[in-house]
């Protein structure tokens, strides 16, 4: 069986840079990091974390708690933490906790017990639904909204949601319909607010026919877009709160005869890869998912570290993309 000595040798760096790099990664430089994890690879060393875990008070995980695992975004958000903890010579325990806040007491009893170091909540916070966070947990909010409160990383769902209605109206639409997320969710009462608030600087009336709920599955977009087919004054434009909904929005106009966008024009949130192959590809917001996922999980280590944060939120920029699900108004 191998071990710290031949890792060390086989990396070229001293027996203790292979101890720091498993131990305190902050203090080793990315370049010896990455020889001795190839090193690890290469000599098949498997450390004694349980010894390491005694020797520092520290488990060496961290709990991601995911509302909805199935959830594209939520993947790429994922696997970007995963990477980061790797890299820091952390593991990740996943939750899926299908947004229930018994199956997270559930998952953050391990921080408290001593088996993972920290929380990375994946859903805000919401109106009768608040995740119980003890207040010696240490946690990070990422894909947050504006009322998420706590150590939080986000961009601005409601700037982004008006920069979408705002494009559909430059194109000449005036009628333009919405298939929201579940009313009480966070994420669409931000994108509902820029929605709202592009149609009042345009001049354009909210009516509260053309907003259809979903609840962010493919299943939903494709019900709630049926609302639209039957409408005699039916919508030139539809803006869904996120990818997985338009996706399935576009399937239903195409049963119903409607062509996207010559018909109806569809636009999407998130960007994640399927928006880039479906028929036609989706005009969608893109949220920097990998920057949002590493960071977090940077901020949540000065926690563990008991370091200061240089600030509590961090808003990134998310990215409009124009792709062929979008037209000027065509024939109804």
């Amino acid at each position: 069986m191998s071990n710290i000595r031949d890792v060390a040798k086989e990396a070229g760096v001293s027996v203790a840079t292979v101890s720091r790099a498993l131990s305190d990664p902050e203090k080793v430089s990315q370049a010896s990091l990455n020889k001795v994890h190839a090193a690890i690879e290469r000599v098949g060393y498997r450390p004694n974390m349980l010894a390491r875990s005694f020797r520092s008070a520290k488990s060496y995980a961290v709990v991601v708690l995911v509302p909805d695992i199935t959830n594209p975004f939520f993947s790429q958000v994922i696997r970007s933490i995963e990477d980061r903890a790797q890299q820091k010579g952390y593991a990740v325990l996943l939750g899926d906790t299908r947004g229930l806040p018994e199956r997270e007491k559930e998952y953050i009893r391990r921080v408290e017990t001593r088996m993972a170091d920290g929380v990375i909540q994946l859903r805000p916070d919401q109106p009768g639904n608040p995740t119980v966070m003890p207040s010696d947990v240490k946690c990070v909010n990422v894909c947050g909204c504006e009322s998420t409160t706590g150590p939080r990383v986000r961009i601005d769902n409601r700037g982004a949601a008006r920069s979408v209605v705002e494009y559909l109206i430059s194109l000449g639409h005036k009628r333009i319909g919405v298939i929201s997320g579940l009313k009480d969710n966070p994420h669409t009462i931000d994108r509902l607010a820029g929605y709202s608030e592009a149609l009042e600087a345009a001049g354009l009336e909210f009516d509260p026919a053309l907003i259809a709920e979903g609840d962010y599955t493919t299943w939903s977009g494709l019900n709630s877009a049926k609302q639209f087919c039957h409408m005699d004054n039916r919508p030139s434009a539809v803006m869904c709160m996120n990818d997985e909904m338009a996706i399935g929005a576009i399937q239903t106009f195409k049963t119903h005869g409607l062509k996207v966008p010559e018909n109806i024009s569809v636009t999407g949130f998130d960007d994640i890869s399927y928006a880039r192959y479906c028929d036609p590809n989706l005009t969608t917001v893109a949220q920097p998912a990998e920057e949002m996922g590493k960071l977090a999980m940077d901020m949540l280590l000065r926690l563990i570290e008991g370091q200061e944060l240089a600030q509590q939120e961090n808003v990134l920029p998310a990215e409009f993309v124009i792709r062929k699900s979008t037209t000027v108004p065509g024939n109804k």
